[in-house]
């Protein structure tokens, strides 16, 4: 489901993009995954030659943090191609320069974010349950909601060790939110139209917003009602359905 980056040697820096969502990013003069490799090769001291292939299968833009997850990628790769052997903790302090999404990204893990995302401490540890994801295909900017948001924040969540099932979970993380969803949808209506969709399924046991939008997910209790339930969503949304990699954690 997720985007891939790749790197081999070579005598420039160079980035090639396919993929189905590639074409969002082929007007970008410069993009993450690049200005993450300059910034590795300018904190090793090195000239920093490498092919970079990125595979975009996220839409770009999405509140999934698809372009962070991209940037951290190039991280790791580079660091292994170029063999400098840098801990996770200075890949990490690293991306944290190129955006608040990237730190958690390079650890690669379920974890509690908080601060602008560069304070992160160990998630509960997940059950294993079915993941839906579903966009309207319209992209919405981060400061743009951030503006529209009038409210305040709501207050730290208290979260257990672990979760049992998806069943606990989603009962858990019901009584919370996404205080950014209402912005979002004044900006993006079609929002509420994919979490009442979404909502809708069989098997649902939650749906919310994703980050800043207009990703939506739901969460079910394995992985084959979620892809039952995204195959039934229109087909002009980008959508997913499916089970986590390595749950349970």
């Amino acid at each position: 489901m997720g985007d891939t980056v790749s790197a081999c040697s070579g005598e420039i820096l160079s980035l090639a993009i396919e993929g189905a969502e590639g074409a969002a990013l082929d007007a970008e003069p410069d993009n993450l995954v690049l200005r993450a490799a300059r910034a590795l090769a300018e904190a090793a001291g090195l000239e920093g030659h490498a092919l970079l292939h990125l595979l975009k299968r996220l839409p770009v833009a999405s509140g999934i943090g698809g372009g962070s997850a991209d940037a951290a990628a190039s991280l790791r790769v580079l660091n292994r191609l170029w063999r400098l052997g840098l801990p996770e903790a200075v890949l990490a302090a690293l991306g944290a320069k190129l955006g608040a999404d990237v730190p958690v990204c390079v650890g690669s893990r379920p974890a509690r974010m908080e601060g602008v995302g560069e304070v992160l401490s160990a998630a509960p540890r997940l059950p294993r349950f079915g993941l839906l994801l579903a966009n309207p295909r319209e992209a919405l900017a981060t400061p743009a909601v951030f503006r529209a948001r009038q409210a305040g924040f709501s207050a730290r969540a208290d979260l257990p060790e672990a979760w049992g099932s998806a069943a606990e979970m989603a009962a858990d993380l019901a009584r919370l939110g996404n205080d950014l969803q209402a912005p979002a949808i004044s900006l993006c209506p079609a929002i509420a139209e994919v979490l009442a969709a979404i909502s809708r399924s069989p098997g649902c046991l939650l749906a919310r917003m994703s980050g800043s939008g207009a990703t939506c997910f739901g969460v079910f209790p394995n992985a084959a009602a979620a892809a039952s339930a995204a195959a039934a969503l229109p087909s002009a949304w980008w959508c997913w359905g499916g089970g986590l990699h390595g749950a349970a954690l």
